[in-house]
Protein backbone atom coordinates (compact mmCIF):
# COMPACT_ATOMS: atom_id res chain seq x y z
CA UNK A 1 0.00 0.00 0.00
CA UNK A 2 1.42 3.16 -1.10
CA UNK A 3 1.40 6.70 0.33
CA UNK A 4 1.04 10.51 -0.84
CA UNK A 5 2.13 12.50 2.06
CA UNK A 6 0.44 15.91 1.79
CA UNK A 7 2.74 18.84 3.65
CA UNK A 8 2.93 22.44 3.85
CA UNK A 9 2.88 25.74 6.64
CA UNK A 10 0.20 26.53 8.50
CA UNK A 11 -2.72 28.38 6.20
CA UNK A 12 -1.39 26.90 2.63
CA UNK A 13 -4.69 24.14 2.18
CA UNK A 14 -3.59 21.08 3.29
CA UNK A 15 -6.68 19.85 4.92
CA UNK A 16 -8.38 21.93 1.89
CA UNK A 17 -6.74 19.30 -0.70
CA UNK A 18 -7.35 16.41 1.97
CA UNK A 19 -10.79 16.71 1.81
CA UNK A 20 -10.82 17.00 -2.19
CA UNK A 21 -8.57 13.76 -2.29
CA UNK A 22 -11.52 12.19 0.39
CA UNK A 23 -14.10 12.51 -1.47
CA UNK A 24 -12.80 10.77 -4.07
CA UNK A 25 -12.73 8.00 -2.21
CA UNK A 26 -9.33 7.94 -1.16
CA UNK A 27 -8.57 7.33 2.36
CA UNK A 28 -6.98 10.19 4.60
CA UNK A 29 -5.30 9.71 7.71
CA UNK A 30 -4.84 13.35 9.47
CA UNK A 31 -1.87 13.63 11.53
CA UNK A 32 -3.59 16.52 13.93
CA UNK A 33 -6.77 15.10 14.50
CA UNK A 34 -5.24 11.65 15.22
CA UNK A 35 -2.76 13.21 17.36
CA UNK A 36 -5.58 14.58 19.74
CA UNK A 37 -7.35 11.23 19.47
CA UNK A 38 -4.58 9.68 20.87
CA UNK A 39 -3.80 11.94 23.48
CA UNK A 40 -7.50 10.89 25.01
CA UNK A 41 -7.76 7.41 23.70
CA UNK A 42 -4.23 7.12 25.97
CA UNK A 43 -3.85 9.16 29.33
CA UNK A 44 -0.73 7.52 30.14
CA UNK A 45 0.93 9.74 26.97
CA UNK A 46 -0.39 12.54 29.37
CA UNK A 47 1.18 11.44 32.01
CA UNK A 48 4.20 11.19 30.63
CA UNK A 49 4.10 14.36 28.94
CA UNK A 50 3.71 16.35 32.26
CA UNK A 51 6.49 14.25 33.75
CA UNK A 52 8.91 15.56 30.87
CA UNK A 53 8.10 19.16 31.06
CA UNK A 54 7.65 19.07 34.89
CA UNK A 55 4.74 21.00 35.11
CA UNK A 56 0.98 20.10 34.78
CA UNK A 57 -0.57 20.15 31.28
CA UNK A 58 -4.49 19.26 32.12
CA UNK A 59 -7.13 21.43 33.01
CA UNK A 60 -9.58 21.38 36.11
CA UNK A 61 -11.51 18.16 34.97
CA UNK A 62 -7.96 16.09 34.55
CA UNK A 63 -8.51 16.61 30.36
CA UNK A 64 -5.38 17.96 27.94
CA UNK A 65 -5.20 21.66 28.20
CA UNK A 66 -4.31 21.75 24.62
CA UNK A 67 -4.12 25.74 24.39
CA UNK A 68 -2.03 25.42 27.60
CA UNK A 69 0.38 22.27 26.28
CA UNK A 70 0.81 24.73 22.62
CA UNK A 71 1.78 28.16 24.71
CA UNK A 72 4.43 25.73 26.69
CA UNK A 73 5.72 23.68 23.59
CA UNK A 74 4.92 26.45 20.81
CA UNK A 75 7.64 28.79 22.57
CA UNK A 76 10.66 26.77 24.01
CA UNK A 77 12.18 24.36 21.20
CA UNK A 78 13.42 22.57 23.62
CA UNK A 79 10.03 21.36 25.44
CA UNK A 80 8.41 21.05 22.13
CA UNK A 81 11.20 18.25 21.57
CA UNK A 82 11.09 16.83 24.86
CA UNK A 83 6.83 16.28 23.96
CA UNK A 84 7.48 14.75 20.33
CA UNK A 85 10.10 12.46 21.78
CA UNK A 86 7.21 10.89 23.10
CA UNK A 87 4.18 11.42 20.83
CA UNK A 88 5.42 10.82 17.36
CA UNK A 89 6.70 7.26 17.89
CA UNK A 90 3.17 6.70 18.71
CA UNK A 91 1.91 8.32 15.30
CA UNK A 92 3.79 6.59 13.53
CA UNK A 93 2.66 3.53 14.60
CA UNK A 94 -0.98 4.49 14.93
CA UNK A 95 -0.76 5.58 10.75
CA UNK A 96 0.98 1.74 9.93
CA UNK A 97 -2.08 0.04 11.49
CA UNK A 98 -4.56 2.12 9.95
CA UNK A 99 -2.68 2.10 6.83
CA UNK A 100 -2.30 -1.60 6.79
CA UNK A 101 -5.84 -2.06 7.78
CA UNK A 102 -7.05 -0.19 4.22
CA UNK A 103 -4.67 -2.53 2.33
CA UNK A 104 -6.29 -3.46 -1.01
CA UNK A 105 -8.70 -0.88 -0.79
CA UNK A 106 -7.31 1.35 -3.06
CA UNK A 107 -3.74 2.05 -4.63
CA UNK A 108 -2.56 4.10 -2.13
CA UNK A 109 -3.55 6.49 0.93
CA UNK A 110 -2.54 10.03 1.98
CA UNK A 111 -1.26 10.88 5.14
CA UNK A 112 -1.40 14.69 6.11
CA UNK A 113 0.98 15.98 8.39
CA UNK A 114 2.18 19.98 8.62
CA UNK A 115 5.98 18.24 10.33
CA UNK A 116 6.41 15.73 7.91
CA UNK A 117 9.13 17.35 6.39
CA UNK A 118 10.58 18.29 9.51
CA UNK A 119 11.06 15.19 11.16
CA UNK A 120 13.15 12.37 9.59
CA UNK A 121 11.29 9.84 11.82
CA UNK A 122 8.30 9.69 9.28
CA UNK A 123 10.14 10.02 5.98
CA UNK A 124 10.17 6.78 5.02
CA UNK A 125 6.36 6.42 5.29
CA UNK A 126 5.96 8.10 1.98
CA UNK A 127 5.58 7.43 -1.67
CA UNK A 128 5.50 10.90 -2.87
CA UNK A 129 5.51 13.48 -1.43
CA UNK A 130 3.16 16.77 -2.10
CA UNK A 131 4.14 20.45 -0.93
CA UNK A 132 1.02 23.47 -0.09
CA UNK A 133 2.21 26.55 -0.35
CA UNK A 134 0.53 30.14 -0.84
CA UNK A 135 2.33 33.89 -0.13
CA UNK A 136 2.59 34.23 3.89
CA UNK A 137 -0.18 37.04 4.04
CA UNK A 138 -2.40 34.67 2.84
CA UNK A 139 -1.51 32.04 5.11
CA UNK A 140 -1.68 34.13 7.90
CA UNK A 141 -5.38 35.24 7.16
CA UNK A 142 -6.38 32.03 6.20
CA UNK A 143 -5.10 30.63 9.57
CA UNK A 144 -6.45 33.60 11.88
CA UNK A 145 -9.73 33.06 10.26
CA UNK A 146 -9.76 29.26 10.96
CA UNK A 147 -8.91 29.10 14.14
CA UNK A 148 -9.93 32.34 15.33
CA UNK A 149 -6.04 32.78 16.40
CA UNK A 150 -4.36 36.13 17.19
CA UNK A 151 -2.07 37.48 14.32
CA UNK A 152 1.12 36.93 17.01
CA UNK A 153 0.17 33.22 17.43
CA UNK A 154 -0.10 32.47 13.47
CA UNK A 155 2.83 34.22 13.05
CA UNK A 156 4.77 32.42 16.11
CA UNK A 157 3.48 28.64 14.57
CA UNK A 158 4.38 30.23 10.61
CA UNK A 159 8.43 30.84 12.36
CA UNK A 160 8.71 27.71 13.71
CA UNK A 161 7.97 25.83 10.93
CA UNK A 162 10.55 24.79 8.54
CA UNK A 163 10.73 22.73 5.75
CA UNK A 164 12.99 20.28 3.73
CA UNK A 165 12.20 19.88 0.35
CA UNK A 166 14.94 17.50 -0.85
CA UNK A 167 11.92 14.82 -1.09
CA UNK A 168 9.42 16.84 -2.41
CA UNK A 169 7.83 15.35 -5.46
CA UNK A 170 5.46 18.19 -6.21
CA UNK A 171 4.92 21.72 -5.33
CA UNK A 172 1.26 22.99 -5.50
CA UNK A 173 1.16 27.09 -5.18
CA UNK A 174 -2.20 27.56 -3.41
CA UNK A 175 -2.73 31.06 -4.38
CA UNK A 176 -6.36 31.57 -6.38
CA UNK A 177 -9.28 29.78 -6.05
CA UNK A 178 -10.53 26.55 -5.24
CA UNK A 179 -11.33 25.23 -8.60
CA UNK A 180 -7.57 26.26 -9.48
CA UNK A 181 -6.20 24.56 -6.41
CA UNK A 182 -7.89 21.09 -7.59
CA UNK A 183 -6.96 21.54 -11.16
CA UNK A 184 -2.94 21.70 -10.31
CA UNK A 185 -3.69 18.88 -7.51
CA UNK A 186 -5.31 16.57 -10.13
CA UNK A 187 -2.26 17.55 -12.61
CA UNK A 188 0.48 16.82 -9.95
CA UNK A 189 -1.04 13.64 -9.39
CA UNK A 190 -1.19 12.47 -12.73
CA UNK A 191 2.28 12.97 -12.77
CA UNK A 192 2.92 11.00 -9.33
CA UNK A 193 0.73 8.18 -10.99
CA UNK A 194 3.50 5.63 -11.12
CA UNK A 195 5.00 6.78 -7.83
CA UNK A 196 1.86 5.52 -6.24
CA UNK A 197 0.77 2.39 -7.91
Amino acid sequence: MKTLVITGGIGSGKTVVARYLSSKGIPVYDCDSRTKAIYFENPLVVMDIEEALGVSVCDSEGTLDREKLGSIIFSDKSKLALVEEIVHPMVYDDFVRWRDDREGETPFVIMESAIFLEKPLFHDLADAVMFLEAPDELRLNRAMHRDNASQDTVRQRMKAQHFDMDIVDAVIVNDADIPSLFAKVDAALEKLKEKLQ
